[in-house]
């Protein structure tokens, strides 16, 4: 078993290579590794500004666009929805846990790569392991909490080789 990333990609703004796809495996696989997490899913859509401005201000009452929002699953699904069985066989299969949504506008992570000077892979690859990190309930809400998310984000992205 893995964590899986499943995508989409609602923008034209950036061409979302296999490339960057391959990289946001890694970081994710590198991610769960390093929180312990052996199974799950996580779903990552790119938007844009306009895109993740209405989901700000509807989910979290601000209005203005964001670069990452992460939407966590953290209610555990009934027993009984667990596992679905094949009528056929009548063989349990086991469903990968869903972790949660990640949504990244690509408009804001090109204006943050230019901002601190780094490629849009290393900016599309901060947000992401950012936004898995709050899928995981971590959070930056004082200094300390901060600096052991950051602390966290850096290791996964320099283990990938997305350092600044």
């Amino acid at each position: 078993m893995s964590v899986q990333l499943v995508w989409n990609n609602n923008q034209e703004v950036v061409e979302i290579t296999e490339e960057l796809i391959g990289t946001l495996e890694k970081l994710l696989e590198k991610a769960a590794e390093m929180e312990k997490i052996t199974d799950g899913e996580v779903a990552l859509t790119f938007v844009t500004d306009q895109e993740i401005h209405e989901l700000n201000k509807e989910y979290r009452g601000i209005d203005r666009p964001t670069d990452v929002l992460s939407f966590a699953m953290n209610e555990s699904i009934d027993e009984e929805l667990d596992i679905i069985y094949d009528l056929g066989e009548n063989e349990a299969i086991d469903l990968p846990e869903i972790l949660g949504d990640i949504i990244i506008s690509v408009e804001t992570a090109i204006a943050q790569s230019k901002e601190y000077g780094h490629s849009i892979d290393r900016e599309i690859g901060f947000l992401f392991v950012h936004g898995f990190l709050h899928l995981l309930g971590y959070d930056h809400q004082d200094e300390a909490s901060e600096a052991e998310m950051m602390g966290k984000q850096e290791k996964v992205l320099a283990e990938v080789g997305l350092s600044r």
